[in-house]
């Protein structure tokens, strides 16, 4: 159908007829929430397929960030990205915490770590960088400025589900990484997040904060909150895992033909795969040269929308000029001149499993190839 929708992502889908043994079985345990088995069954089996020691379930992506901050007991002031999600920065207001902002690579799209250092002052106590597009951070040259100036690391990988960098789970960096289980990412349990940590201990305290801080019927050891995943999101995540490596797959036949199709367009620049890294093909963003493409991205964009072909300006606005932001010193776009050229340059075509048809596809770049 010509004029069918074809949407920027689409959710990755457990089969209804595998969804409801599991589901008769939670109604048989009358266990819905509170570390139950398909819960425990869910932990287990993400740190195998994540290649991590430690991996803690939370309800939203958002939260993971929040208790990381906590778990860390992070104050003051944190180095991290304009180029983000919102969640990213949020996480640190509502810690208390100052954002500074730094700006990014601009073939990564990620933190810049030659521009952290000048960022750092007395109150630094963080770093948190993101895995934009689920492409590496630069995590060794991150890491030796964090140990030079005794900071934490914390990883936003909502987009890095599955990464990994010759063999090890991109996940092990820092001291810890979140992810986000959004319906809209690679890998989805409808609603849900994880926070992964490095030692038992770590995994206890984190599992106190997102437990009301319960360490017994009448022991409260943390002002903890409520952030639990439940049974009937853990049991469709375990079925999803089983699909997920195939989803990604036909995710990176979608980008070899993106690639292919628009290597020769002026005035479009797509990113590459990294060498020695497993990619999950989270997004596929372009970036619109409007002097050369005789475009703007604004333009190439409300034109594909107005084919149904469903784009998304990802990201854009930058976090740094939203309302809440944007009087912070760091936030002032001079401060962050490759971040604002990128927001404003950026589209992410279209992007998920199910677009498999090569009739599709060849709606998407007909939009964009004169």
């Amino acid at each position: 159908m010509e004029n069918k929708v074809i949407t920027v992502t689409s959710p990755l889908l457990p089969s209804l007829d595998d969804f409801l043994p599991y589901l008769e079985d939670i109604w048989q345990r009358k266990r819905l929430t509170n570390n139950g088995y398909y819960h425990r069954e869910l932990e287990k089996a993400l740190c195998e397929y994540l290649k991590v020691p430690y991996i803690s379930l939370f309800t939203n992506g958002t939260l993971p960030l929040m208790c990381a901050l906590q778990a860390l007991r992070i104050t003051g002031e944190v180095i991290t990205t304009p180029y983000s999600f919102v969640a990213t920065t949020h996480s640190l207001w509502w810690n208390g915490i100052k954002p500074v902002f730094v700006d990014i690579d601009p073939e990564t799209c990620n933190l810049d770590p030659n521009k952290i250092e000048t960022a750092i002052t007395p109150k630094t106590t963080a770093i948190m960088p993101v895995h934009v597009y689920g492409k590496p951070c630069d995590t060794g040259h991150i890491q030796e400025i964090a140990d030079k100036y005794g900071l934490k690391i914390i990883y936003d990988a909502a987009h890095a589900f599955g990464v990994e960098v010759n063999g090890k789970s991109i996940l092990e960096a820092g001291d810890m990484s979140t992810l986000s289980f959004h319906a809209t990412k690679v890998y989805n349990t409808i609603e849900g997040g994880a926070l992964i940590c490095h030692d038992e201990q770590t995994k206890k305290r984190i599992d106190y904060l997102k437990n009301f801080g319960f360490a017994g019927e009448t022991t409260i050891v943390a002002p903890g909150i409520n952030g639990k995943m439940d049974e009937l999101r853990s049991a469709y995540g375990l079925l999803n895992l089983k699909q997920v490596d195939t989803a990604i797959e036909s995710r990176r036949q979608i980008a070899i033909k993106y690639r292919e199709s628009l290597s020769n367009v002026k005035g479009i620049r797509c990113m590459e795969d990294m060498p020695g890294v497993r990619h999950n093909y989270s997004y596929f963003p372009i970036f619109v040269d409007a002097d050369i493409y005789g475009m703007t991205r604004d333009e190439l964009y409300f034109k594909m929308k107005e084919a149904n072909v469903l784009g998304r300006r990802y990201f854009y606005p930058l976090i740094s000029e939203f309302s809440t932001y944007r009087g912070l010193e760091s936030a002032q776009s001079e401060n962050l001149p490759i971040a604002v050229k990128i927001a404003n340059s950026v589209i992410c075509l279209p992007m998920h499993h199910s677009l498999i048809s090569d009739g599709d596809i060849e709606r998407v770049l007909c939009q964009i190839v004169k």
